[in-house]
């Protein structure tokens, strides 16, 4: 093991000195394995605590929306529930985007900017019954002027009530979501502050909601919807074509040494070459597959 003390100061590509770091020691492979090894445990744990969080998410009481809100829309009014369009939860995100916001006309605030940039693909979210909308104070015209500028396809809302003070964000941004049972809405979790650090996931998004990923290993009150974890997984623009699990895809998932040898058998009948590198593949799933039992 070398013991690092200090770097010195260099020059990177731009001309500019990197300070002086005092740097982890350099190690050997074995001994950097053995590091990450002792970390992972921890990382495991953190996996589990945050699980653990989500199923007590799941079971928060819910608070019923009494009030009637109103939002601008890209089609006119529209009211909270609208904002559901037709799924069963929703997630609104307050952003800053008005007037006396640093940035404004042209921007938005620089950190929710950048929580826009880090959404994730929507049709994901909406594959488990969950809408993602946006809810700012400036006109629609400069919110689809702004979507369009920076490339952002979220569902963008204008309030116009006491919406945010209500729940939370008038001063400040934050997710609040939601369930609806028919036409009656609830309000189920919040999240604001550094908490809105992890989110633009489609898990961290699932993760705050009522009914979570909906996955069979989830830890959640009798009766709410679940299903096998993965197989319900798809291309962004394939949801509609296909919404039952592909056999294929879920070969893959339930064998995936099976279907790796069953792929090399199609594969080596219409080109003996690629045998070898498939032995490869399916001699590295095998050793990963033994690796991950009990993990």
């Amino acid at each position: 093991m070398t013991t690092q003390t200090a770097t010195s100061k260099k020059l990177n590509e731009h001309g500019k000195a990197h300070p002086a770091m005092k740097t982890p020691p350099i190690v050997s492979e074995k001994e950097w394995e053995a590091a990450r090894q002792q970390l992972l445990v921890k990382e495991k744990a953190l996996t589990h605590a945050r699980d653990a969080l989500a199923a007590e998410r799941r079971r928060m009481p819910w608070m019923t929306v009494e009030k009637r809100y109103e939002f601008d829309g890209p089609k006119g009014k529209v009211s909270l529930l609208d904002l559901f369009e037709g799924r069963r939860q929703l997630v609104v995100y307050r952003a800053f985007f008005e007037p006396g916001v640093f940035g404004w006309p042209e921007h938005a605030c620089r950190g929710c900017s950048l929580g826009a940039d880090q959404v994730s693909h929507l049709a994901h979210l909406n594959a488990r019954d969950t809408t993602l909308a946006w809810a700012s104070r400036a006109p629609q015209a400069d919110i689809v002027r702004l979507k369009a500028r920076m490339g952002w396809k979220m569902p963008w809302y204008t309030m116009t009530d006491s919406f945010d003070r209500d729940f939370g964000v008038d001063q400040w941004h934050g997710h609040n979501a939601f369930i609806r049972d028919g036409d009656k809405v609830f309000r189920t979790y919040f999240i604001n502050g550094r908490g809105d650090e992890a989110m633009g996931t489609v898990w961290s998004y699932l993760d705050m909601t009522a009914l979570g990923r909906q996955e069979t290993w989830e830890s959640s009150p009798e009766g709410y919807p679940q299903t096998e974890p993965y197989k319900w997984w798809n291309w962004n623009d394939n949801y509609n074509a296909e919404p039952t699990p592909h056999p294929l895809w879920v070969d893959i998932l339930t064998d995936p040494v099976g279907a790796a040898i069953r792929r090399r058998d199609a594969e080596a009948k219409a080109d003996p070459s690629l045998a070898e590198a498939e032995e490869a593949e399916i001699a590295e799933l095998q050793a990963g597959d033994s690796g991950n039992q009990g993990a």
